[in-house]
């Protein structure tokens, strides 16, 4: 009968054993570095979520009496929507979100468009053609400007 070739099942336990032991230390090192790094980056997503929410844009969406919108602009009109998420470069899928708000002031019912301030010039796009979109955020930054008057004029 041949010498035995294979280790016996004592010797493969006891070089598993030591491999662990010496593997032990840095394998906790690693796991810790892991754990630092994901901490890190689920802070800096809450950060980002916060900051995105708490600077959002509103702007209101007014349709006309006639508005009737066909089936194309209603697509067109949820693709512009879906870009909201783009152009809110780098901010978490919660915090970019646009979002549809209705209300009831005096007996009348307003709708209103909701998002990111970073992705506001998408939200202030008009979608469809009989639907004025009012940004009042917009129209307030915006200043006449005003030139003094040159000494030759006078």
């Amino acid at each position: 009968m041949p010498p035995e070739i294979l280790p016996r099942p004592e010797e493969i336990l006891d070089t598993a054993a030591r491999i662990a032991m010496a593997a032990a230390p840095i394998l906790a090192v690693l796991f810790l570095a892991a754990l630092a790094i994901w901490a890190c980056m689920a802070l800096r997503r809450v950060r980002l979520v916060r900051s995105a929410l708490a600077d959002r844009v509103t702007v209101e969406v007014v349709p006309t009496s006639t508005f009737d919108p066909s089936e194309g602009e209603v697509g067109r009109w949820a693709r512009q929507l879906g870009r909201v998420h783009h152009a809110a470069d780098g901010v978490p899928a919660r915090g970019s979100a646009a979002r549809l708000r209705y209300s009831a002031v005096d007996g009348k019912m307003r709708c209103y468009l909701e998002g990111p301030a970073a992705a506001s010039a998408v939200l202030a796009m008009p979608g469809f053609a009989e639907v004025e979109v009012r940004a009042p955020r917009a129209q307030r930054d915006i200043r006449p400007v005003r030139f003094a008057p040159c000494e030759a004029e006078k």
